[in-house]
């Protein structure tokens, strides 16, 4: 990655419907203008994420989704929908003044990224996502009833474990009734529970910095609500909207980076992007998980970001 880098300018933004939206500016204020939409939903931006863009050429926009990280309330659920953030985001490319900017997702940013640009076409110069996940209910249920599972089978017990036997037909809506909640113990617990299953499996080797973060409890707790609470509700979006839509994308370059063996959003979901947006680039790393960070994957994220600099 590029060296560690500071912003030059932050602020919070005002939904105007009871959120604080945190936003900061960092590289070059002269350069290219991209906006980086990060994981989750509900995990937050890091300084590692400024670090995928060439700082003398980029100037890119981070920003903490409704709910998470900088911004408030914590992990509220009101006024958070994948169109809220949709509409976030026009609002802050406003407030940077620009006509058109590099969109760039990854897992549920990946999400995000395509709702986003299928709505807002014209204002996407390029696009680029990584570990593609599109909310199907296929995809849903691989990673949390059955499929993941029988990979990690040790840490799946400790994902189940929260829910009693009787109510684990329905993972989601179980976790669901927990996380809202009034029983503050239990909710805490459940957040624990569904955030270390991410955390554990994401990598293609394990890493316990990331299992550490996720097992946090203010992580926790904005990580697991938010999710479940856009997973209970499809992403507010008909079921396989953004594949049927995808040739809204024809005409924006693009380009899509795949872990061979990301267990979160498995190949599967990717290469049907691959195949319903063929203009864009396609790239599956042969020795990687889900993580952004991990060598395959970064090395191709760069390479696609040196690339649209030009």
């Amino acid at each position: 990655m590029y060296p560690p880098i500071e912003p030059f300018k932050s602020g919070m933004l005002d939904t105007g419907d009871g959120h604080q939206i945190y936003w900061e500016l960092s590289g070059n204020p002269e350069g290219k203008p991209a906006v980086f939409l990060h994981g989750g939903p509900g995990a937050g931006c890091s300084a590692d994420h400024r670090r995928l863009f060439d700082p003398r050429r980029y100037c890119v926009l981070l920003f903490d989704q409704r709910g998470c990280g900088r911004s408030k309330p914590a992990a509220s659920l009101e006024n958070n929908t994948t169109w809220h953030l949709v509409a976030d985001i026009e609002r802050l490319r406003t407030l940077l003044g620009v006509e058109q900017w590099l969109v760039f997702g990854g897992s549920w940013g990946s999400t995000l990224a395509l709702a986003y640009a299928q709505t807002h076409t014209e204002r996407v110069s390029a696009l680029i996502v990584r570990g593609i996940f599109t909310l199907r209910r296929e995809e849903l249920l691989w990673y949390y009833q059955e499929g993941a599972s029988w990979l990690f089978p040790d840490l799946w017990e400790g994902f189940v474990a929260p829910i009693p036997v009787i109510e684990r037909g329905d993972l989601i809506a179980a976790y669901r009734k927990r996380l809202v909640g009034e029983d503050r113990a239990e909710q805490q617990a459940c957040a624990r529970a569904w955030s270390l299953w991410e955390g554990q499996t994401i990598r293609l080797l394990p890493d316990a910095a990331n299992s550490a973060k996720h097992a946090g409890d203010a992580f926790a707790l904005a990580f697991a609500r938010i999710e479940n609470h856009y997973f209970v509700h499809e992403g507010w979006m008909d079921e396989g909207q953004l594949l049927s839509d995808a040739g809204k994308l024809a005409g924006i370059p693009g380009v899509i980076i795949q872990g061979r063996y990301d267990v979160c959003t498995p190949a599967h979901t990717a290469w049907a992007l691959h195949k319903a947006w063929p203009q864009a680039e396609f790239h599956l790393v042969g020795d990687a998980g889900h993580a952004f960070n991990e060598p395959g994957i970064l090395s191709q994220l760069l390479a696609a970001t040196d690339r649209f600099a030009a």
